[in-house]
């Protein structure tokens, strides 16, 4: 009996190296980061769908900006840029999702308002200077290439953050 005792304390397989044995530790750590945090509620419910769609559109906005950058540069310069700074502003507002404190939450809220500007600036222009935009970049014509997400995405990403705020706001005043 004694035994079995002694194995019910044991970990049911132990990390196989080192290397497992940091990782492990370090994602235990990230976890008690995120419960402590109050802006952890960016991942819960609608959060998940939207850091979901930002890393998507990341990813596709770094793929069509590499390709235009490193093959087409010089047919569109300008609208190749665009493409790589609404590639990076995913990219940041992807991260600031995932970490989830009240710092990236603020990053977050930044990166949303400069998409949301940038898309209706962007938008308008390519259809009052089109000289600008040879080609499209992500934000043309309001995301018309994207199925006008990058339109709609930054305004229910300011939706959903200014939500998890007051609830952190809500909670600040209650204890």
């Amino acid at each position: 009996m004694a035994h079995d005792h002694d194995s019910a304390h044991q970990p049911s397989s132990p990390p196989r190296s080192t290397r497992e044995a940091r990782a492990a530790v370090r994602a235990e750590r990230q976890a008690a980061r995120a419960a402590r945090s109050p802006y952890s509620a960016i991942h819960t419910g609608p959060g998940r769908t939207l850091t979901a769609v930002y890393g998507l559109l990341a990813f596709a906005a770094i793929g069509r900006a590499t390709y235009q950058l490193l093959l087409k540069f010089d047919e569109a310069p300008f609208a190749y840029s665009l493409s790589a700074i609404s590639a990076a502003v995913y990219i940041l507002a992807t991260v600031c999702l995932v970490i989830g404190t009240r710092v990236s939450h603020h990053l977050a809220v930044a990166a949303c308002v400069f998409e949301a500007v940038g898309v209706l600036v962007v938008g308008t222009l390519s259809f009052t200077h089109p000289e600008y935009f040879a080609h499209d970049s992500v934000w043309s014509t309001f995301g018309l290439g994207y199925g006008f997400v990058p339109l709609v995405l930054p305004f229910i990403g300011l939706w959903w953050l200014v939500r998890v705020h007051r609830r952190v706001a809500a909670s600040a005043t209650a204890a």
